[in-house]
């Protein structure tokens, strides 16, 4: 088990994660098709060419998911009761095929549960960083994680 439970965590504890995922066609060709997004800028490139952006966006709903994911083995692998909520969601940059990724973490809020004694609430900030330094995607993440056990 990798991830930590709830009485591990403190606010201030940051993580650099360590995988890497540079984003190809494909991913976000079958990630656009399978959620039905249809959006021409995700699968048109002569569309995406006559944009401002010149060429073909990554659906944004899959940055926001892979930030996620590259966060789960150094948090909340094997700890988690369930994910909470997503809030304060933001693309300040778009991602380009061919980009790759990175995810830092930040614990911004740690607090009991009032209904289960047997674990916390954990609020941890994700930020999903591009190949030049930029951040493409952010957001906070509830998460009730298990105590260790006594």
């Amino acid at each position: 088990m990798a991830g930590r439970f709830f009485d591990q965590w403190h606010v201030g504890d940051s993580i650099a994660h360590e995988i890497r995922r540079t984003v190809t066609e494909t991913d976000n060709l079958l990630f656009t098709t399978m959620t039905h997004n249809p959006q021409p800028l995700h699968l048109d490139a002569e569309a995406a060419k006559a944009s401002e952006f010149g060429q073909i966006l990554v659906n944004g709903t899959f940055t926001f998911s892979l930030m996620v994911g590259l966060s789960v083995g150094d948090t909340t692998l094997g700890t988690l009761v369930a994910n909470l909520g997503y809030d304060k969601l933001t693309m300040p940059k778009p991602v380009f095929l061919g980009d790759t990724l990175r995810a830092e973490t930040e614990v911004i809020a740690v607090k009991e549960s009032k209904s289960r004694p047997d674990a916390g609430i954990v609020t941890f900030l994700h930020r999903c960083i591009n190949q030049r330094g930029e951040v493409v995607c952010q957001c906070e993440r509830a998460a009730l994680l298990k105590k260790a056990p006594r």
